[in-house]
């Protein structure tokens, strides 16, 4: 059975030669209360980025999908790089562009 005093940080309880005393510093104290809130921070911190990861696993893009998958939307032509090549690399511009 133990008996704590946390005004003068000590630790009364029985042992086999009588009541044992355990006592440390204010100092002391600090420090090991400065490392809990430390080492609660790192395992609130790991917890988040563990629920970070699995909801980015479940948002991460399709790798199977063909980059060349590409659709144009509404209102683009299809322009030849090299004119004078008609079997060249197209690409896909806007008809209605804004002033700016």
């Amino acid at each position: 059975m133990a008996v704590p005093n946390y005004t003068y940080l000590r630790l009364k309880m029985t042992g086999p030669h009588g009541v044992s005393t355990i006592g440390t510093s204010f100092y002391r104290a600090y420090e090991c209360e400065v490392e809990c809130c430390a080492h609660a921070t790192a395992v609130v911190a790991s917890e988040e980025l563990a629920t970070l990861g699995e909801e980015v696993i479940e948002e991460a893009p399709d790798a199977k999908r063909s980059s060349r998958s590409f659709e144009s939307v509404e209102g683009s032509k299809e322009v030849l790089l090299d004119p004078s090549n008609s079997e060249g690399k197209k690409v896909h511009i806007r008809t209605m562009l804004s002033p700016k």
